[in-house]
């Protein structure tokens, strides 16, 4: 005669779709940390480019060129950080890879011009050093500008097609 034993409890398997899982919590939560860490670099810029131009004004250097163009590149630091931001937004969000790679391109473009603004010839140790400088930025900046032309007309064309198909339904 067989007796019933109550059998011990299962232990739950670990499965592989549960571990993407437990890593899909985990890019998520260090996202979400990434993003937060942008807002805090962002709100210090802004606080350090408002005591920039507060000093500047209270001792009269705000009417020296280099300083204006050294609030300039602050800010653009800050627009690039920004861009940044939108960027891990767009990966946590899931958008469209067409959209990140927007992103991603204007915030090359950003950096570039923030480059070319604070260029100067005279950090260099020679004519050569400096024109090479420049036309590698040239270069990065048309390739950019390039992308850029691609990725909006793909982007008019996808438009247009959406608007077709739903036109036609």
């Amino acid at each position: 005669m067989a007796t019933d034993l109550p059998r011990p409890p299962e232990r739950p398997r670990f499965t592989l779709d549960r571990g993407v899982e437990l890593t899909e919590v985990v890019m998520q939560a260090i996202e979400f940390a990434a993003a937060v860490v942008m807002v805090f670099l962002f709100a210090v810029g802004v606080l350090d480019l408002g005591m920039q131009i507060a000093g500047a004004v209270g001792n009269g250097d705000i009417t020296d060129p280099l300083v204006v163009v050294g609030f300039i590149d602050t800010a653009l630091l800050l627009f690039i950080i920004v861009e940044v931001y939108q960027t891990v937004l767009a990966y946590a969000q899931k958008s469209k890879t067409t959209e990140i790679v927007r992103i991603v391109v204007y915030t090359g473009v950003i950096a570039m011009v923030r480059k070319i603004i604070v260029f100067r010839t005279d950090v260099y140790a020679s004519k050569t050093e400096a024109l090479l400088t420049a036309a590698a930025y040239t270069v990065v900046l048309l390739g950019l500008g390039v992308l850029l032309y691609i990725e909006r007309t793909a982007g008019d064309k996808e438009a247009g097609s959406t608007a077709e198909a739903e036109a036609s339904d």
